[in-house]
């Protein structure tokens, strides 16, 4: 029975990968992508809230008296 000659496999797949390799790389290199989104500036508008105004204390639960 004759014996398989495996020297080239090698050489073969090898170069097999390079040229998948190169041509995945032109095939990606040649497509276009939209830009970037460039961010959106917005201006924040100051509400004047009445408690803002005025020092309030907020009461935890635990804290008030037991009814």
């Amino acid at each position: 029975m004759p014996q398989l000659d495996t020297s080239m496999w090698f050489i073969t797949i090898v170069s097999s990968m390079i040229t998948l390799l190169i041509l995945f790389q032109l095939k990606i290199s040649s497509q276009t992508f939209p830009a970037a989104p460039s961010p959106k500036i917005v201006a924040t508008e100051k509400t004047s809230n009445p408690w803002e105004l005025k020092w309030t204390k907020i009461y935890s639960p635990l804290s008030l008296p037991q009814q």
